[in-house]
């Protein structure tokens, strides 16, 4: 059972300028509103390996999860990857230049790993109200790290 979203945001700003703000795991928190917190588990700049521990409040519910770069391609695309409940989540950023500015992709996807029979019955539940919920965080994120690519 594959659930997947995909966004594109054109952002005023090349293409480097977008990786910096995408690859600056730490700075995130601060970028993101979605964010309360970055905990770093590795060191070194970003790249395949890098992980890290983010805390988000999700219908009033604060959730951590560990994330890592399964894969970075700078400054062209990067994909993020967690496991979370269960579930495998991937989110990969494709940064195209256009118009002077660059068109940022964020494709987001779940995929129930262990499926249980609850897991199959709340992701028939959820599934819609849930990726209505992720699109519109992700969509914020976007435009977060358009403004913030926009100003530097």
């Amino acid at each position: 059972m594959d659930h997947s979203t995909s966004l594109t945001q054109h952002i005023h700003a090349s293409p480097e300028k977008v990786w910096s703000v995408i690859s600056d795991i730490p700075g995130s928190a601060a970028t993101l509103s979605g964010i309360d917190s970055i905990q770093m588990l590795s060191e070194g700049p970003y790249g395949e390996g890098t992980r890290w521990k983010e805390t988000r409040t999700m219908m009033g519910r604060s959730e951590t999860v560990e994330m890592w770069v399964a894969q970075a391609d700078p400054p062209r695309s990067t994909t993020v990857k967690a496991l979370q409940g269960g579930a495998d989540y991937t989110s990969r950023f494709s940064l195209a230049e256009r118009d002077g500015g660059t068109d940022l992709t964020l494709t987001f996807g779940a995929d129930i790993v262990k499926p249980t029979v609850f897991s199959k019955i709340s992701m028939a539940l959820f599934g819609k109200i849930g990726m209505s919920m992720t699109r519109k965080a992700l969509a914020k994120d976007l435009a977060e790290i358009a403004a913030k690519a926009e100003s530097l």
